[in-house]
């Protein structure tokens, strides 16, 4: 018998907590977070990490996880997220996978066989040769050349992924996009429930401009600060996330407050435009336009009738 499996994904700032806490509370579900910034510890207010109060008593799995420091892959996320969503059935809840990040959604729904080519010692040595000499936008754009979809999904902030993809084709003579067309194959050892979100292009942006406001209210400038003052590096993965590195920018005297500001927002805009791009690749998500909706409510219970009929909801 196959374990239930239901996934929430949107772009930024859509509303996918205030939904799938309410979703959870009326399906008896545990939500395990897909987001690669919320499995950070002390990075709150930058990464919109759900408070306790916001929870309302809903447990919350994989967040606050690791420090800023410690390296966290896709598969460790996997490993994790297979584990918990086999726990969550068992204990005869559902289990509500909940995020923005594709990678970590696609590991979960898809059989990622480019994971499988292996490393390259000699490539990928001369490829961190290059990056500290010219560095990470000389060797974003050896990516674009090669696999322009690739250098699409990979922050030029992520040296560690941008060597990768270069080494695969290096390797293969295919690159990393060509490999997920031709291998991904989805994996089916769940009754799966996707359901994607969706609105306005010019209202989600609002929203998206109205939420940096709101964190910098809120104190991302001093949660910042106080990263860096525990000695926490501006050149590490987790400090290089939006809302982070443009504050350390501002911090540095680079640019201005208003700069760094608006360098969140539209750094965010472009986020949520190619978080849209990559999950319509994939024809098993329901898409739900929440502008037709009126309230959490009549939303909330419009996906649980979508998904009543595809597996058992624990009521």
């Amino acid at each position: 018998m196959k374990d239930n499996l239901f996934i929430l994904i949107g772009p930024t700032a859509i509303g996918k907590t205030s939904l799938s806490i309410e979703l959870a509370k009326r399906m008896d579900g545990e939500i395990i977070s897909a987001d690669s910034m919320q499995i950070y510890k002390y990075m709150d207010i930058g990464s919109a990490k759900v408070s306790k109060e916001e929870m309302q008593g809903i447990q919350h799995h994989l967040i606050d996880i690791i420090l800023p420091d410690e390296e966290f892959t896709v598969s460790d996320y996997k490993d994790r997220a297979i584990t918990l969503i086999k726990d969550i059935n068992g204990k005869h809840k559902l289990p509500m996978v909940v995020g923005g990040t594709g990678l970590y959604i696609n590991s979960l729904v898809y059989k990622l066989n480019f994971t499988e080519v292996p490393p390259h010692n000699e490539t990928r040595t001369k490829l961190e040769l290059l990056g500290e000499k010219h560095g990470n936008e000389y060797l974003h754009e050896m990516l674009e050349k090669i696999d322009i979809d690739s250098a699409e999904r990979i922050s030029v902030n992520d040296r560690k992924r941008i060597i990768r993809a270069i080494e695969i084709f290096e390797i293969t003579g295919k690159t990393m996009t060509e490999f997920n067309k031709d291998f991904r194959q989805p994996i089916e050892d769940y009754n799966l429930v996707m359901v994607g979100l969706n609105m306005d292009r010019e209202k989600l942006y609002n929203r998206i401009n109205y939420r940096v406001d709101i964190m910098v209210e809120e104190g991302l400038i001093e949660e910042v600060k106080k990263l860096l003052e525990m000695g926490y590096d501006r050149k590490l993965v987790s400090m290089q996330g939006i809302g982070y590195k443009e504050i350390i920018m501002y911090l540095e005297g680079n640019i201005s407050l208003d700069e760094s500001i608006e360098k969140i927002k539209q750094g965010s805009r472009n986020y949520a435009k190619r978080q849209l791009t990559w999950f319509r690749r994939d024809n098993r998500i329901k898409w739900v336009d929440v502008d037709k909706f009126n309230n959490l409510e009549d939303l909330s219970q419009y996906i649980i009738d979508y998904s009543k009929d595809r597996f058992i909801i624990n009521r």
